[in-house]
């Protein structure tokens, strides 16, 4: 017996016996989905953060207008326009050489899950950044220092302290988000549930994946309140 079949046997289901290690493989893309996106949406909402509050006004528009849209529209939706709307623009991808690209659903869901969580810690980095002392920016450039090392060794340091608890909630929401990718073929933990559930109909699968997102979830939060306070112990003893 494999290990993945274990959890069903012990609890005498045999849809999650059968169906256990396809739902264990979805586990691993629903978590390489996250992995990848939200890395990736981190980087590049700092940069839409910097860009916003220090860009040109044309640029700071631009970048509004983006995060508006992304954080005030549903995952799904956006997933959906990505996925068949790659299929309506098929000619004009194949001449610039993105349809390989664009027909894959897993690079797809990535590249959707990575610009709206882009937008999300876009305005968290914001935030964290405005809520740096502008006393920081003074003391600093009366010592001489320019403003790319200044933000980069002074001010980024201290935002992303006050960042890492929005940072933790919006990985925690993007895992419970992930499920979407279902709807676009791709396997992940919940379309390996909905398979197992197509072919089984015992409903027990889905409070099976309802317990290995829990995990991840809890998995997460207590990770990341260890990082948090191990980052922070010198401002608690301040």
């Amino acid at each position: 017996m494999k290990w993945c079949e274990y959890p069903g046997y012990w609890l005498g289901v045999e849809a999650i016996q059968n169906y256990g290690c396809r739902m264990f493989t979805g586990l691993g893309l629903t978590l390489e989905l996250v992995i990848i996106s939200v890395g990736l949406g981190a980087i590049f909402g700092l940069v839409l953060a910097v860009l916003r509050l220090y860009g040109p006004k044309p640029v700071a528009m631009i970048v509004t207008g983006y995060t508006t849209f992304f954080r005030g529209t549903p995952l799904l939706a956006q997933v959906f326009l990505v996925y068949y709307g790659g299929g309506q623009l098929r000619p004009m991808l194949e001449t610039l050489g993105l349809w390989s690209f664009f027909r894959e659903a897993f690079f797809c869901a990535v590249f959707t899950f990575t610009l709206n969580t882009a937008a999300y810690q876009a305005e968290v980095f914001r935030g964290a950044i405005q809520s740096v002392a502008k006393g920081q920016w003074e003391a600093a450039e009366a010592l001489g220092m320019h403003r790319v090392p200044l933000f980069l060794k002074v001010i980024l340091p201290q935002a992303l302290m006050v960042a890492l608890r929005p940072l933790g909630n919006e990985l925690v929401i993007m895992v419970k988000s992930s499920a979407v990718a279902s709807l676009v073929t791709l396997y992940d933990l919940m379309g390996a549930t909905r398979l197992a559930f197509a072919r089984s109909f015992d409903l027990s699968v889905y409070f099976f994946a309802a317990a290995l997102y829990l995990l991840i979830v809890e998995t997460i939060r207590r990770v990341w309140d260890m990082a948090e306070r191990r980052l922070t112990r010198h401002l608690n003893h301040a």
